[in-house]
């Protein structure tokens, strides 16, 4: 568990934990040695000459004395270096965040990295506390317990020795089932708090359908499960546990009974067996301590365990030698694309052939111009849209921006290059302004109230009662699907990069505000490369060219008037979106 520690804390955090074992070790020894003291202390005082106990007591003395100030150190040093620890995992985590792609950051992934940072860092920072100082007394205090013994009587120490492999087996073994059996109930565990939040965020859903009376069926598999995972917990882990102190107490009984034979053979005095019966107790109490902490390591261990799984993935990879895009235009050849969903600590690769979603899709999209992009859903729009902005690196094949391969292109040069304005707005906590100057915010007053106007925000702030003020709640909750699409779309009109994407940005808008969004768009087209994701007629009409998308290829390309003379699924579509177009609602007669 150390080494795991070492590895998870870094460089950074070495320094520390490397002076508190320091400290943590001399205690354990010093303790070891008093312990070890009272074997002469004791012979002496109940054999035949009790008045020279006074060197050995004095010695006994000043080693404890010395236990107990490196213990005080020890104990105030484990919350010091439990609260630095805390700084260097949360900075740690924050800097492997930035190295990962942002396709990586699932909803699934958001959750367990709030949970790593949150929980398992807590569990962590516990460790140097209440886990270290206990664990290290625990080995290191039996150990020199036993090395003190040979000086007093080898057959002892002997025993002793030849017990240790049995006592390693037994704990390793109840270590193990305990381990798994804790990754269960942990996994079972993170299931049900999911659920727990689920449930609570889809009330309006769930009481709409009228499924708060009869249950949740998916809350209630998961307390199900995690009640299972208990009851196994207990069931099978009782045993474990009591296996080791079973196995420590035979021990002890092992060396009575033969110290009890010594001394009746003759072969060892009275007081000497008694001296060594106490040392023998302290020396299981300590390896009774270690058993104790077991439910404690186990957990701190699978904290450690998730922690390293993020911290050691490789990171996303950077140019080594970075360039600059010649221009705005886009150019995807032979792209392929494929992965599959993992959990934070899953070790699985990234690609996975079988799923792949895109094949073989080439194009090219003009600087100052629109492509439309249309096709069912899930054919892959939305990852020709996010391989773009570089969410992910390409299975095969390659995307360029001006003529460069937007690997070669640095992180910042590609954010400062394509804005997205995402289908699913999620707006921070805070005020409408500050959510829009988050593309920009050094953006003085005049070009943040031309990117509201374009995106059809300025009605809204003057509508609402505190106009830019306004406060959007959590994640937007406070404004209507509508208003944060339009909050979304002013913040990448703010941010103006040389290339925009939009990705049904116009889904939650009324016709008019569509309107707006249309007419903004065709202005956009004079001097930005934008793709547009979209089924609304308009957006198509205005479109340079339309490419078809289906299954995760191109299938048709082209102008509108070409698309619809040729025939094909885009006249279909085409078609079906005219004759809908038309539809309006009467009362029956």
């Amino acid at each position: 568990m150390i080494r795991r520690l070492y590895r998870v804390l870094g460089p950074e955090g070495a320094g520390f934990l490397n002076r508190l074992l320091v400290v943590l070790a001399g205690a354990a020894i010093l303790q070891g040695l008093a312990f070890t003291l009272l074997v002469p202390v004791l012979r002496t005082l109940l054999g035949e000459r009790p008045g020279e106990v006074w060197p050995w007591l004095a010695a006994l003395t000043v080693c404890s004395l010395a236990y107990a100030a490196l213990q005080a150190v020890a104990v105030s040093s484990g919350f010091t270096v439990g609260s630095r620890l805390s700084r260097v995992l949360h900075r740690r985590l924050a800097d492997r965040a930035l190295d990962l792609p942002i396709g990586w950051f699932t909803p699934a992934r958001a959750a367990e990295l709030s949970r790593l940072a949150g929980q398992n860092v807590i569990q962590v920072m516990n460790t140097p506390a209440h886990l270290l100082r206990p664990l290290t007394g625990s080995v290191l205090t039996p150990l020199t317990i036993v090395a003190a013994t040979f000086l007093f009587d080898g057959r002892v120490a002997l025993v002793l020795l030849l017990c240790a492999p049995v006592l390693v087996a037994v704990h390793l073994w109840s270590t193990s089932v305990m381990s798994g059996l804790d990754r269960g109930r942990d996994a079972a565990i993170g299931e049900s708090a999911d659920r727990v939040l689920e449930f609570a965020q889809n009330q309006p859903v769930l009481r709409a359908f009228g499924r708060t009376v009869d249950g949740y069926g998916a809350l209630d598999d998961a307390l199900v499960a995690q009640s299972r995972a208990d009851r196994r917990l207990i069931r099978r882990g009782v045993p474990g546990l009591v296996s080791f102190a079973f196995a420590t107490r035979t021990v002890f009984a092992l060396l009575l009974a033969l110290g009890v034979s010594w001394t009746l053979g003759g072969s060892m005095d009275a007081p000497t067996l008694l001296a060594l019966l106490v040392l023998v107790g302290r020396l299981t109490d300590s390896l009774s301590g270690a058993a104790d902490l077991g439910a404690g390591m186990r957990i701190a261990r699978n904290g450690l365990d998730r922690l390293d799984a993020v911290l050691g993935r490789q990171p996303f990879p950077r140019p080594a030698e970075p360039r600059l895009p010649r221009g705005a235009d886009v150019e995807f050849d032979a792209v392929g694309f494929g992965y599959r969903h993992e959990s934070v600590g899953d070790s699985a690769s990234r690609t996975d052939p079988e799923t792949e979603l895109l094949r073989d899709v080439s194009f090219r999209i003009p600087e100052r111009s629109m492509t439309a992009l249309i096709g069912p859903s899930g054919a892959g729009k939305t990852t020709v849209a996010r391989l773009l902005a570089r969410f992910w690196d390409t299975t095969t094949g390659t995307v360029r921006i001006g003529g460069v391969d937007v690997r070669d292109i640095t992180s910042e040069d590609l954010a400062a290059t394509v804005s997205i304005v995402f289908q699913d707005v999620y707006l921070f906590e805070g005020t409408i302004e500050d959510n829009v100057r988050v593309g920009d915010p050094d953006a003085d007053e005049e070009k943040l109230r031309r990117a509201a106007v374009m995106a059809g925000l300025d009605r809204v702030v003057e509508e609402l009662p505190d106009g830019w003020a306004t406060r959007v709640g959590e994640g937007g909750t406070a404004l209507s699907g509508g208003q944060r699409q339009r909050v979304s779309i002013a913040r990448a009109l703010l941010k103006d990069a040389p290339i925009l994407i939009l990705d049904e940005a116009t889904a939650a808008l009324d016709q008019e505000n569509e309107a707006v969004l249309t007419s903004t768009v065709q202005a956009l087209a004079a001097d930005k490369t934008l793709l547009v994701i979209t089924h609304r007629l308009a957006t198509v009409l205005a479109a340079d060219q339309v490419l078809v998308m289906e299954n995760g290829r191109i299938t048709e390309r082209g102008t509108h008037a070409h698309l619809v003379a040729t025939g094909g699924t885009y006249a279909d579509f085409w078609r079906q979106r005219t004759s809908a177009n038309g539809w309006r609602l009467e009362v029956a007669p």
